[in-house]
Order: structure tokens, then C-alpha cells, then sequence
């Protein structure tokens, strides 16, 4: 059996920020630019609260079922909150999305690397 891939995307709101936590974001804010935004096993935390108060982690994960993708949705989003309420940051609207890549269409230069024979 293969190994499937998936990207999990974890989005919410901050809710009730005291100006100190409000604060530290600020200040911590050039480690999670969304510009620098990555899909990592741990989670990649990227927000603006300059000018939202939204935030998202990106999660990278592994199967070897399609269906392992909701442990992994379910792992991701259990990761994000734990990292909010450990950092003492009160959250709100927590949505996520989950992505197969193995399911996920070729590009057109994937394509033409299949044709060629490329690895």
C-alpha cells in the first residue's frame, strides 16, 4: 500500500486578545507571515493581527488509507487548539479543510514530465 499525503488547513479567529497577548502576536509576527506560509507536520501558524484577527495553521500529514484523512483533520485541529490554550490565546469560528494530494489533479508541467518519462 502507498503512502498518501495530506495538507490540512486550520482556520479561525482570535477571540477576546488582551492588549499584552495582542502585543506579543505583534512582535512574533515576522515568524508567521503568510509569505513564509508552509505545510509542515507540526503546523505553520501565519496571521496578520495588524489587520485581522484571523489565523491558520498548515498542517502536513501522512496515511496509507483515504480514510485516515479525518484522524489527520482531527489530529490537526486537536493540535492548533491545544497550541492556542497552552499559549493562553482564546479562539473562535475554528474551521478546517483537508487535501489528498494523491487524489489532486497533475499540473501541466506534471503532465508533461509523465509523458517525457521524467521521475
Amino acid at each position: 500500500m502507498s503512502i498518501r499525503t495530506f495538507r490540512i488547513t486550520v482556520r479561525g479567529s482570535f477571540d477576546g486578545l488582551t492588549e499584552e497577548q495582542r502585543a506579543a502576536l505583534l512582535a512574533d509576527a515576522a515568524r508567521h507571515d503568510m509569505l513564509t506560509a508552509e505545510f509542515t507536520p507540526e503546523g505553520h501558524l501565519t496571521y496578520d493581527v495588524a489587520a485581522r484577527p484571523f489565523f491558520t495553521f498548515r498542517f502536513l500529514a501522512e496515511g496509507e488509507a483515504e480514510e485516515d484523512i479525518l484522524d489527520a483533520t482531527a489530529q490537526a485541529e486537536l493540535t492548533a487548539e491545544t497550541w492556542l490554550t497552552e499559549h493562553g490565546y482564546g479562539f473562535k469560528r475554528m474551521s478546517s479543510q483537508a487535501q489528498d494530494l494523491t487524489l489532486a489533479p497533475l499540473s501541466k508541467r506534471q503532465r508533461q514530465a509523465a509523458a517525457r518519462g521524467d521521475s
